[in-house]
């Protein structure tokens, strides 16, 4: 990803009921809000000029929003070696925006939820790794307190998802 058009991407996931199962992996934009933003801001939906707390105005159990840190924590749980598996929480961090002259578009993706119990146990196991070691990020802009906050809320989204059996789609764009 160029550096340069980094400073807008963000990542927003939607949790989905598993009878939308179907519909969610064949078309994941539409479990995806059309102003994912607003949503996480608390922004009216298409707002240029609005004023806003900053509270998320969809509930946090339907929601993840997890700013820039995703790429963090994409970066946490790629593969480290070619020949390396991932860890099974890249699934919801996987993904990069295709760039073009005018942009980018954004990376989609939906995860049914027979697969998110896995992850919600790695993403749990990788808050606890953290935890017991001095966080070291790819990108010196961010702390490590930056990214185990945003670690933490995807620990318990995808954690009520799981017990709920849902699962999720998310949009990094």
């Amino acid at each position: 990803m160029p550096e340069h058009g980094r400073m807008g991407i963000r990542y927003y996931a939607y949790a989905f009921d598993a009878d939308l199962t179907e519909q969610a992996l064949a078309d994941p934009q539409s479990m995806i809000s059309d102003d994912p933003l607003a949503d996480a801001w608390g922004m009216p939906h298409g707002a240029t000029i609005a004023v806003t707390n900053f509270e998320q105005s969809v509930p946090k159990t339907e929601m993840l929003y997890l700013d820039k840190a995703w790429s963090n924590l994409q970066w946490l749980t790629a593969p480290q070696a070619a020949q390396e598996a991932p860890r099974p929480a890249f699934r919801m961090f996987e993904g990069h925006v295709d760039w073009h002259e005018l942009g980018w578009d954004p990376w989609v993706r939906a995860i049914a939820p027979a697969d998110v119990p896995a992850i919600a146990h790695d993403v749990a196991n990788l808050r606890d790794e953290l935890r017991c070691e001095a966080v070291g990020v790819h990108d010196p802009e961010r702390d490590g307190s930056y990214v185990l906050d945003f670690l933490e809320r995807a620990v318990r989204f995808t954690a009520q998802i799981a017990r709920d059996g849902r699962g999720l789609a998310y949009l990094i764009g």
